[in-house]
């Protein structure tokens, strides 16, 4: 039942939002791996796993789960961004009622700076245009009849 949403929502994106195929298998793997924990969890109360059962808290140990796995801050944000968007839409589909997630933080991501390049690198990137063997072309020679009006 709760697989049967997942390919629901995906054919809605393909559909509806034009999704690539890159995005749509990131959002797939991504709420399937939810949907695994949505399972182990009922399993655990006997219960048959739903999403109507999936509350704010499950979603808290849901993102705890994944911090105890070491994944990445931006692997974690990614993940709550796609479980975002599928609650969204059950919601949008009466499928559930309350959206777990609903004014559910993001997760910060720092930004890294990038890395400077060395002296000696920019040397040798400022030298390649010397070390072209093909002449310099006057491409952009301006052409004096190029620009005069026709009779």
């Amino acid at each position: 039942m709760v697989r049967d949403d997942i390919k629901k929502f995906l054919a809605y994106l393909k559909a509806e939002k034009g999704l690539a195929d890159n995005t749509s298998f990131a959002y797939e793997n991504d709420l399937s791996q939810l949907a695994t924990f949505v399972e182990e969890e009922a399993a655990k109360e006997g219960a048959i796993p739903s999403w109507a059962g999936f509350s704010r808290q499950a979603m808290m140990r849901y993102l705890l789960n994944l911090q105890g796995k070491k994944y990445a801050a931006t692997t974690r944000a990614r993940k709550l961004a796609a479980a975002r968007s599928f609650f969204k839409f059950l919601t949008s589909e009466n499928i559930i009622q309350e959206d777990p997630t609903h004014n559910m933080e993001s997760l910060n991501v720092g930004r890294s700076l990038p890395k400077p390049i060395s002296i000696s690198q920019v040397k040798a990137l400022l030298d390649q245009p010397a070390k072209l063997s093909t002449p310099k072309r006057n491409a952009m020679k301006p052409c004096s009849s190029c620009f005069m009006p026709r009779e």
